[in-house]
Order: C-alpha cells, then structure tokens, then sequence
C-alpha cells in the first residue's frame, strides 16, 4: 500500500541532494518562495554530509534530517486537509489532530526512505518571478542526468497569512503527488473509515529505513 508515492520522491530527493553545502547556520528566507525552496533544499543536503557517519550507523537518522530540515517548510497541515477532502467536514476535531499528525510522519518516513536512492545529478531552478500579489507560486526545478531526458518536476508554495510561505505539492512530469495521495486515501476511508486509514499510517511512520544496495540495478 502507498508505494506509488515511492516515484514522485526520488526526483524530489535528487533537488534536495544534487545541491552545493552551504553552512548549516544559514537564514531560510521563507518570506520568498523561490529562495526558500532553494535554500531549504542546500541546508537538506549540507545536514546529509554532516551526518553521515549517523547515517550509515543507523539508516533511520534520516528520518531526524528530514523533520528538522524539510519539513518547516512543508505545509502538512494544508496538505493533510486537502487529502483527506470530502471526508474533512465529515471528521472530529481528535481524527483530523491526529490524521495530521500520521500524515507528517508518513511523509518523514517516506521521504526518509527515499533520501537512501539519491544520486549526484544536476538541478536547474527557474528564475524567480514577481510574486507580491501571488497566493500560491509555482516553482519549477529540471533534474538534468546525462544521457537521459530531463525531469520536470514543480513545488507548489503557498502564501500563509504572516505572508511566509510553505510548499504542499510536488507535481512530477504533470502529475500531482498530493492529487493522487487524495484519491488513494479517499477510496481507503470511503472503504474502511478515517480512523483505520490513521492507523495505516501510523504504522508505515514506525517502518525502518532500509538502506538500498550499491550494486546497482
């Protein structure tokens, strides 16, 4: 269940690997969506080197990385609520709390496990645009390999009423991971109710990180 998510995080964990380091102190401008993906995705790779010798201890210090590193500047709440959909104004204050929060850290876990299938390609960032009277922006990456065609990839970031911004959606060669999540979760809940959806989650958040082999395919 959920591994189709496992196709849209490899690209995303290429634009948040493929970076220079930067120093660990730097300032995340999240007042500008474009720096803030940028920048986010520079201090992720430059926390990954640092902790390496962690890492390869244990594979589920990534899990660490991405909570502290990615995820303040993903807006999980957001996308939590538009997955659940339909089913939102159907849900109690305690399953919509605690679907958030099985949500977060499924998405730490999958993220997590995808950070172990990183390989060094190059990211292109669009130019940012004026964005002063924008609610949502569209910020576009191409992931460039050798030999192979470019993948497109696109962070949608929203405006939040401090007038920072967050992202809720990677949208991968057109298709929207957050879409496909909400059609996945809404059939399961519509099959067996929110609170064994919660509970799915919940145990695919405990699952370890596996470490891929470096043999290849």
């Amino acid at each position: 269940m959920f591994k189709s998510l496992s196709r849209f995080l490899l690209p995303l964990v290429m634009v948040f690997t493929a970076m220079n380091v930067m120093a660990a102190d730097v300032t995340i401008n999240t007042m500008d969506p474009y720096a803030m993906v940028k920048a986010a995705a520079n201090k992720t790779f430059d926390r990954f080197h640092q902790d390496k010798a962690l890492i390869d201890a244990d594979a589920d210090h990534l899990k660490v990385i991405v909570r502290e590193e990615l995820m303040p500047y993903v807006d999980y709440k957001y996308a939590s609520y538009k997955v659940l959909g339909q089913y939102l104004k159907d849900s109690t204050e305690e399953q919509r709390n605690q679907f958030v929060t099985a949500f977060e850290g499924y998405l730490i876990s999958t993220y997590a496990q995808a950070f172990t299938e990183y390989t060094n390609q190059k990211v292109e960032f669009s130019p940012g645009a004026d964005f002063r009277n924008e609610k949502i922006v569209d910020v576009n990456v191409q992931i460039i390999e050798a030999g192979r065609p470019p993948i497109k990839l696109l962070f949608k970031v929203r405006r939040l009423k401090d007038d920072s911004w967050k992202a809720f959606d990677l949208v991968a060669e057109g298709v929207s991971l957050l879409s496909s999540k909400q059609s996945e979760i809404s059939n399961l809940i519509r099959q067996q109710g929110i609170d064994p959806v919660i509970k799915m989650l919940e145990e695919r958040t405990k699952e370890k990180v596996v470490k891929q082999s470096k043999s290849g395919k």
